[in-house]
């Protein structure tokens, strides 16, 4: 079993997806001595001002508007498990089994680091679910971004003390039951562990971060599949030459010629047609560089950024041992994130855009001398004419996810609360997008494949033959129509287990 260990400090986005996707038993998680050390400092902190009884927000005080009700020593405990309850107000389907992970790790990741006063029971008790692989039954929809994901982490800190539900082997089930069979106990919560558990962005970042991930992938994905679709049509090399795009040095774009340099070499059909008379290709071609190299570019703000809230403190308010300070902050809005995962959301979507472009463009025999929507014996049969019909409806779809959630505020908590940064939002959408990506760039596979088995008996590149030849395993050569979403699937399911991506770079290396 392999160990990681967390201190608040040196999370990234790799290690958050490796943990939410592993195997149970296949990691165990703890807590840094360092981080043990300074929680202890900052919970004994916590615990002095609450025996003085000086009104401390969040620690002895209401919350939000109410936050000027001082609470009494003998109800602070009581005070937080309210607290927890009366926020569980989530509604929808949960978050799935990875996301609720990430968002574990995260959580506990942010208490690490022990500026929060929490005690340590209860981060260890996160790190308990995490290494039995407990999943939290956590709503996805009900958080406005700021005073962070209150509803959805509230749902995971109730199962923390016992109660709500949770799966564990693929089943859900009251917590109190898993507990008792794990033999485990609840935890009982303290002066501010409540409020520490809930304030903070941790789902929105969680979430974020693991469709980076998926994104990073998509990237090379998209590359590939216009090298392939290159190669289909007898499309030109020439505007992937670098010296076009060192005159206007963006670093995806340069990344991009780099990819296609390494994608499409040594190609018979790139050499059948050197002396065509076709003078330039359609933009949704020409302009891969610049298009795909932009969408890249969104990616990178969008990592830089998730990076840094990964390892930042985002709960309220903050203890201050050195300083014997508690300060009220905002840590917890979600602004950045929001605006970050918006704006990946766009370069995903426009990914989507110019695929469905380049499928089209399979489908027209004016533009690309094969028979109309690839099949032979057009008019009896339809070929794949609905199936750029699919793309284009998809390619709508995410004009609407596209509409950015993070310029939108809806006040809350009678006005105290009254600029929200609807990151939970942003994120929930992205994802979306992401897997809207995945069905078009298994429409544009399912295309380009048929097209390259109309170039036979001329062999593409090394790296896009292995591609056809993994995908024509079990997707056939058109010849009478045939149901078309069976190949859409089989394709969707050789991105999503990462086959395509794995097949290609055992040519190239991995591609940037």
């Amino acid at each position: 079993m392999k160990k990681i260990i967390i201190d608040g400090k040196g999370l990234k986005i790799e290690d958050l997806y490796i943990i939410s996707h592993a195997k149970k038993d296949e990691f165990v998680v703890h807590l840094a001595d360092n981080a043990i050390s300074l929680m202890e400092k900052s919970r004994a902190y916590v615990l002095e001002i609450v025996k003085k009884e000086n009104a401390v927000y969040g620690i002895n005080t209401g919350f939000g508007a109410l936050s000027s009700k001082h609470i009494p020593l003998k109800d602070l405990s009581q005070l937080q498990l309210n607290l927890i309850r009366s926020h569980c107000t989530g509604v929808g389907a949960p978050f799935n089994r990875e996301n609720t992970r990430a968002i574990m790790l995260l959580r506990a990741n942010c208490l690490a680091s022990g500026f929060s006063g929490v005690s340590i029971d209860v981060v260890k008790q996160i790190l308990n679910y995490l290494n039995h692989d407990i999943i939290p039954f956590i709503p996805e929809k009900g958080s406005v971004g700021a005073s962070g994901d209150l509803a959805p982490l509230s749902h995971l800190a109730l199962t923390l003390i016992g109660e709500g539900k949770v799966f564990y082997e693929g089943k859900l089930s009251p917590t109190a039951d898993i507990l008792k069979k794990l033999n485990l106990r609840p935890c009982s919560l303290g002066p501010k562990d409540g409020l520490a558990l809930i304030n903070g962005t941790s789902v929105m970042t969680a979430v974020g971060a693991l469709a980076c991930f998926e994104a990073k992938k998509l990237m090379s994905l998209a590359d590939i599949a216009g090298a392939a679709t290159l190669e289909g049509i007898k499309g030109s090399l020439s505007p992937f030459a670098k010296q076009i795009s060192e005159l206007k040095p963006h670093q995806g774009q340069l990344d991009v010629c780099d990819n296609f340099k390494t994608l499409i070499y040594d190609s018979e059909i790139m050499g059948s047609h050197k002396t065509c008379n076709r003078v330039q290709d359609a933009y949704s071609l020409r302009c891969i560089p610049q298009v795909h190299g932009a969408c890249r570019q969104t990616l990178a703000h969008t990592w830089e950024v998730v990076s840094t809230e990964l390892n930042s403190v985002t709960d309220n308010p903050l203890i201050f041992t050195e300083r014997q300070e508690v300060l009220s902050g905002g840590n917890f809005h979600g602004q950045a994130i929001a605006f970050a995962l918006d704006y990946l959301c766009m370069g995903i979507a426009e990914l989507c855009n110019i695929s469905e472009r380049r499928i089209e463009k399979m489908m027209n025999p004016i533009f690309s001398d094969l028979p109309a929507f690839l099949t032979k014996n057009s008019g009896l049969n339809s070929g794949l004419m609905i199936a750029q019909v699919t793309a284009a409806a998809l390619v709508s779809e995410n004009k609407i996810y596209c509409h950015p959630a993070s310029i939108d505020s809806v006040p809350t908590s009678t006005d105290k609360e009254d600029h929200v940064s609807m990151g939970v939002t942003a994120a929930r959408k992205l994802l979306l997008v992401i897997d809207n990506l995945k069905h078009v760039l298994s429409i544009e596979f399912l295309c380009n494949t048929q097209a390259l088995y109309l170039q036979k008996p001329l062999k593409s590149s090394p790296p896009i033959e292995q591609l056809h030849a993994l995908i024509a395993k079990d997707v056939k050569e058109i010849g009478e129509d045939r149901v078309f979403a069976d190949d859409m699937n089989h394709i969707y399911q050789l991105i999503n287990n990462n086959m395509i991506l794995n097949t290609v770079e055992k040519v190239t290396g991995e591609l940037k």
